[in-house]
């Protein structure tokens, strides 16, 4: 089976409504291809490795939370840019990304896909000024020492965590936000939480931890982001009856 690819943009953008975002960079088909999407790719980044891999299984599409045209970066298309897009190009395949939507959405986002990851239940969001939160807060279903929550993230995700313990009591109430959103942590503080979680980690982050009483893990930008992409691709095959596989090119960050 197969999708006209501007039908699967439009359902992605039903989906996830990036138009009510302000984002860093251009959210929906990035680099256009093929008409038509029989087998979908996504990924985690639109990295060489990515395309290339797409191009060999013969994928028409690539879908991605990162992708190219950030702000503040060298609009020039010249070096890694140019050998990215003109891979795309020559092959026609298209390219899509969606940045902070994929973050937010509530059932296939980011941080809905860690929750369920890590058997968290949501019971708000981190940050309630924002109009369309991308981090959130919830609940363990029992406490537990922040090891052996540690050694579950380790477990899921397949990558060890970083672990700034601070605090001599079990860990219930987490907040997170995936990606490099180490700056949630006051959020994270002002709501309570016994931990914070996000997937990168700044110097500034350690001394913050210490002196709020607040535990804190990383566990890294790539590794709390692959399960948006893969959720959305397996929604999308469903609906078109197209073929989605998920290619992981691992990243220790």
């Amino acid at each position: 089976m197969s999708v006209d690819l501007f039908e699967l943009v439009a359902k992605i953008d039903e989906l996830l409504q990036p138009a009510v975002f302000r984002d860093y960079c251009p959210n929906g088909l990035q680099v256009e291809g093929r008409p038509v999407v029989k087998k979908l790719i996504s990924g985690v980044t639109a990295s060489q490795a990515l395309i290339d891999e797409a191009v060999v299984q013969g994928a028409d599409a690539v879908l991605v939370h990162h992708g190219y045209f950030w702000k503040g970066e060298d609009p020039c298309i010249t070096g890694m840019k140019q050998r990215r897009l003109r891979r795309l190009l020559d092959s026609g395949v298209s390219l899509l990304a969606y940045h902070l939507p994929l973050d937010a959405h509530e059932q296939l986002g980011n941080n809905a896909q860690l929750a369920n990851k890590l058997d968290i239940r949501v019971t708000g969001p981190l940050d309630s000024a924002e109009k369309y939160p991308v981090g959130n807060v919830g609940q363990l279903a029992e406490p537990m020492p922040i090891a052996v929550f540690a050694a579950l993230i380790e477990e899921r995700l397949g990558r060890k965590p970083f672990i700034e313990s601070v605090r001599n009591t079990p860990v219930q109430k987490v907040a997170w936000c995936t990606g490099a959103a180490q700056g949630y942590i006051e959020k994270a503080a002002q709501l309570g939480a016994d931990l914070y979680l996000t997937g990168e980690v700044s110097e500034p982050t350690i001394h913050f931890a210490r002196e709020n009483n607040i535990d804190f893990i990383s566990a890294g930008h790539h590794a709390t982001e692959r399960y948006g992409v893969q959720a959305l691709g397996g929604r999308l095959a469903e609906l078109f009856c197209i073929e989605h596989v998920f290619v992981d090119c691992p990243n220790p960050i």
